[in-house]
């Protein structure tokens, strides 16, 4: 996408060798990564992709753009525990670490679009403390509300937060993209034409020129609204897990193989549970 648009040599040489890096903590996954940006022409002197933790320890470069999928659940076995004295707050929730790694590693001006499950959007303790440093250091200004499942297993619903750095939020633009909206991977996946309202909605070219679909009286439903940061300070825990559309039926249509998956991974998250709760007694009866 960046290539076609300009012919100069030295903005090539820079989206070749420099414009691009990560990082990742599975070795695997740094060759894989490696290889697909090799075969795209990216980093054919030198990988730009390395093999270390992004959490444990403070960016040592800041970048202008952002654009994350955070690993869903608990820090992999054998991670060397979290000591950031940069952080803004400690915790064990990784999404809520992954979220505070990114704000830390945000040039003055740089742009995030940051995947991330609802307890992010709601959750007490930490996730209010970094919910209030998003609004008063950063400009959170769209959040879009995804379907159940889209990014992460069925049942586990996600959205997309979008911010800049450098100055506090007024206005959050939310798009509800989940009510009433169904999508299965068999009879009605997801694909980009479905999100064309929301991004004619977002106006990249000036976000100041949105315009609510939402209006209580003549439009209830309307899928993109704007709330007040004051609004949203005044919440229970400052929270952004906003609804207002009026839902109608819940009838899904699922294959078989997506109701096999979704019974094991309820199966097995009841499995965990029991095994956790075993825990607990044992040292009870200790």
């Amino acid at each position: 996408y960046m290539k076609k648009q300009s012919q100069d040599k030295g903005k090539r040489d820079f989206l070749r060798n420099k414009a691009l890096h990560g990082s990742d903590n599975t070795p695997l996954v740094v060759t894989l990564a490696s290889m697909n940006l090799y075969l795209h022409g990216v980093g054919t002197d030198r990988s730009p992709i390395i093999c270390q933790d992004s959490l444990e320890k403070e960016p040592n470069i800041l970048v202008n753009v952002i654009l994350a999928n955070p690993p869903f659940g608990t820090r992999p076995s054998g991670s060397v525990d979290i000591n950031r004295s940069d952080f803004y707050v400690e915790t064990k929730n990784n999404q809520l670490n992954f979220l505070q790694h990114i704000m830390l590693s945000l040039k003055t001006g740089g742009r995030a679009a940051v995947v991330l499950p609802d307890n992010v959007l709601f959750e007490g303790g930490a996730g209010e403390v970094i919910r209030k440093k998003l609004l008063s250091e950063f400009n959170l200004h769209t959040i879009l509300r995804l379907p159940t499942g889209i990014f992460y297993a069925q049942g586990v619903k996600a959205n997309v937060l979008f911010f800049t750095k450098g100055s506090g939020t007024k206005d959050i633009w939310f798009y509800d993209y989940r009510t009433d909206v169904k999508h299965t991977l068999a009879t009605n996946p997801m694909q980009r034409h479905h999100l064309d309202d929301f991004v004619s909605c977002y106006h990249a070219e000036d976000i100041n020129a949105r315009v609510e679909t939402y209006n209580a009286e003549d439009n209830p439903n309307g899928r993109w609204r704007k709330y007040t940061c004051d609004e949203i300070i005044t919440r229970d825990k400052t929270s952004l897990d906003v609804s207002w559309i009026k839902q109608g039926g819940d009838e899904v249509d699922y294959s078989l193989s997506e109701l096999i998956d979704i019974l094991k991974e309820k199966s097995d998250n009841i499995s965990k549970a029991v095994a956790e709760l075993q825990k607990l007694m044992a040292n009870i009866e200790d």
